[in-house]
């Protein structure tokens, strides 16, 4: 019923045999209702599969569901693997943008919640300051938790009869999946307990956890954020939190341009491409966001695109979430205003990375080793990959000579950058 019609699951449905074919909606609405009403019902044994590969990631339950964005969006897909991946556990501070519209204009909102009631808690900040918005909620979780540990280890003094249940819960709290079983058992087992204590000094104790019982599950802070938010207006909040030591992590959807407000050029716009305020081509090359954030070497850096290598994008933001520091992760993101097929946005995005124009790697300060995910040798030919883009083609029509000097540079540019990521590669062999 919420279908867009965009028909981007049946191009990437990897089936010889299609399992996802277009048809007309009229068609298949009383049937479909049926089978999906059906398929919501079955609990799928995550035991069987391992979660940390693409196939086993998509039996876990997504808690993003029927958006409202652009049909065939490049942005939303990031965003559902993240719920599968966290969503249980996640806060997601989100700046204005394409990402805040789609995730929670009234009347609806798309994050959702299992059978639990556990679901992601989001909020909307404005566009300049969701960096700090997210960062404070990561500097009052952090607080919250302190003063529920220590007020953990004075029951644990006072001969709390939860003592067990207390210390495993201090001893799964780098490990979302246990310490959520942990709580499960933990809440009633503290609520009988204050209904049958007598002894005083430990009711104020119990009494106080329980008050901060919301605090007891884990948190999995996340910003969320387009380029414009990113690389321009909210920059030097996203560099503050950078420059922090706090366990946040930043999920930068980027489409190379100011997608909500119309396509207006960004700092993430490459050079070459036509965009509101630069119709007849950007002249300056595309800011480095991710380079940037290497300047930190605490800080965990991952540049992604799906639809080039999904298990390279499921890596980097498992490896985000488990680094305890800050976390960046640059999403390529395809967009209606980048002038393409929005059915093959997948395909898209692989054949930016075959063509050099979009590089995959991942840094871990925990190894100290940045690891480059696409080729080395460049397949396809940049240009010609751009022609496929009207933001490119466009400028190649109207103004041939102007168009071929600004995508020379803007492929020198990207060719420059890779030979910095293959140096940064290779540092300390």
């Amino acid at each position: 019923l919420d279908c867009t019609g965009c028909g981007s699951c049946q191009n990437i449905c990897p089936s010889l045999k299609k399992a996802l074919v277009m048809s007309d909606a009229t068609t298949q609405i009383q049937e479909q209702k049926e089978n999906y009403e059906f398929a919501e019902k079955i609990e799928n044994d995550l035991t069987v599969y391992n979660e940390n590969t693409i196939k086993g990631s998509q039996f876990k339950e997504c808690l993003f569901k029927f958006s409202g964005a652009c049909a065939g969006c490049g942005e939303t897909p990031y965003i559902k693997l993240a719920t599968q991946m966290f969503g249980e556990n996640m806060i997601i501070a989100n700046a204005t943008g394409c990402s805040s519209i789609y995730g929670g204009s009234f009347p609806t909102c798309p994050y959702s919640q299992n059978k639990n009631g556990y679901g992601p808690a989001w909020a909307n900040s404005l566009f300049e300051d969701n960096a700090e918005f997210g960062f404070g909620m990561q500097i009052a979780n952090t607080n919250q938790k302190k003063e529920l540990i220590s007020l953990i280890d004075e029951a644990i003094n006072l001969k709390s009869k939860n003592k067990k249940l207390f210390e495993e819960w201090k001893n799964t709290l780098n490990n979302f999946k246990e310490n959520n079983k942990v709580v499960e058992k933990l809440i009633p087992s503290l609520e009988k307990e204050i209904s049958e204590n007598t002894k005083e000094d430990l009711m104020v104790v119990l009494d106080k956890i329980y008050a901060r019982r919301e605090f007891l599950t884990q948190k999995s802070v996340w910003i969320f954020g387009g380029d414009g938010w990113a690389y321009d207006i909210g920059y030097g909040g996203l560099d503050h939190v950078l420059a922090s030591n706090e366990d946040v992590n930043i999920l930068v959807l980027d489409t190379q341009v100011y997608s909500n407000t119309g396509g207006q050029s960004s700092k993430a716009t490459p050079c070459g491409a036509s965009a509101k305020f630069a119709e007849t081509g950007k002249t300056t090359s595309k800011k480095s966001l991710a380079l940037m954030a290497l300047n930190y070497p605490n800080c965990y850096v991952a540049q992604v695109a799906m639809g080039a290598n999904m298990m390279q994008t499921l890596n980097a933001l498992k490896e985000a979430e488990a680094h305890k520091g800050p976390s960046i992760v640059v999403c390529y993101s395809t967009c209606i205003n980048q002038g393409i097929d929005m059915s093959k946005g997948m395909e898209e995005m692989k054949k930016a990375v075959n063509s050099g124009y979009w590089h995959l790697f991942r840094y871990n300060p925990e190894t100290q080793k940045l690891t480059i995910d696409s080729p080395l040798e460049i397949k396809d030919d940049y240009i010609e990959f751009t022609q496929g883009e009207r933001r490119y083609k466009s400028l190649m029509q109207k103004m041939p000579e102007r168009a071929q000097e600004l995508l020379e540079k803007a492929k020198d540019d990207n060719s420059k950058l890779l030979e910095k990521l293959i140096l940064l590669s290779k540092k300390g062999e």
